[in-house]
């Protein structure tokens, strides 16, 4: 049977159609046994390989297949099932990774976000269990700072002189701190403070409307807020939580075919696709 040649399987009445090299990833699988009628339990019928098990999971072993990479929805709870399902067709590899069970869940993060306004400065810190994503937001946002004569710190305007843009501090790889606003210096110039976040273009002085900013980049990113609140003290903080669901680092096998074996497989840590 060529490799290009195009398989169609139905399991449990659902019909999928896929090459027979993708089934052969594995050759001391049932699934690639399957294609030499070497394994009773698949029925060749009118043309199509038929497997009396769950359609809807067989999905995900094909995804595996296709991918050599366990990739599962933030929802999905069916693992002994799935395993089950990959011990039957003989994919071993898949089967491992997925009694890997901790590290495919999804995990809940955490957020905060605090906002301060004195005078004409706003200060943020942002504090998340995640430093990946910490590190993330960190590089979607820059402060520009420039000095200026008698503007407002709530004009929209940045000035027309060069601003030059500055680190953010970063106390730690969960947490970051950033200003904006003016404050006077010598010689009556205001030193003016702006942040952007990509996205958008725009360069903002005004705290709130960089906090406005920086919600929509939180929701649009998959946060939601959970919890606002004012910490006493010498200063009124606004505290804002928001938290996600943050899906797993992918798992992957690596196969390394060498010739007169049936192939060799190794789990890893990868980086899954980018979702929500």
């Amino acid at each position: 049977m060529s490799n290009q040649e195009v398989v169609v399987l139905s399991v449990g009445g659902v019909r999928y159609v896929t090459r027979a090299s993708t089934l052969q990833q594995f050759p001391e699988s049932r699934l690639a046994r399957m294609l030499n009628h070497d394994d009773g339990e698949f029925k060749l019928v009118n043309g199509e390989f038929f497997v009396d098990r769950d359609g809807a999971l067989f999905s995900y072993i094909m995804d595996f297949l296709r991918t050599l990479q366990v990739s599962l929805p933030t929802d999905f709870s069916d693992y002994q099932r799935l395993r089950r399902e990959a011990e039957f067709y003989g994919l071993h590899p898949l089967a491992d990774l997925l009694s890997q069970e901790h590290l495919l869940k999804p995990r809940l993060e955490i957020l905060e976000v605090r906002f301060s306004l004195q005078e004409m400065q706003a200060f943020f810190r942002i504090f998340g269990s995640c430093s990946t994503t910490v590190e993330a937001l960190a590089e979607q946002i820059t402060v520009f700072t420039g000095q200026q004569s008698g503007q407002s710190w709530s004009s929209p305007f940045p000035s027309q002189k060069t601003l030059v843009p500055l680190p953010l501090e970063r106390p730690s790889h969960h947490d970051m701190v950033f200003q904006c606003g003016t404050e006077y210096s010598a010689g009556d110039q205001f030193v003016a403070r702006y942040v952007s976040i990509k996205p958008d273009n725009r360069k903002l002085i005004n705290g709130t409307n960089v906090l406005g900013l920086l919600f929509h980049t939180l929701l649009k990113d998959g946060f939601r807020l959970i919890s606002a609140r004012t910490v006493a003290g010498e200063e009124k903080v606004e505290c804002y939580s928001f938290e996600r669901m943050k899906g797993p680092s992918g798992l992957t096998v690596t196969v390394n075919q060498t010739p007169g074996s049936s192939g060799v497989a190794q789990a890893r840590r990868g980086q899954m696709q980018k979702g929500k």
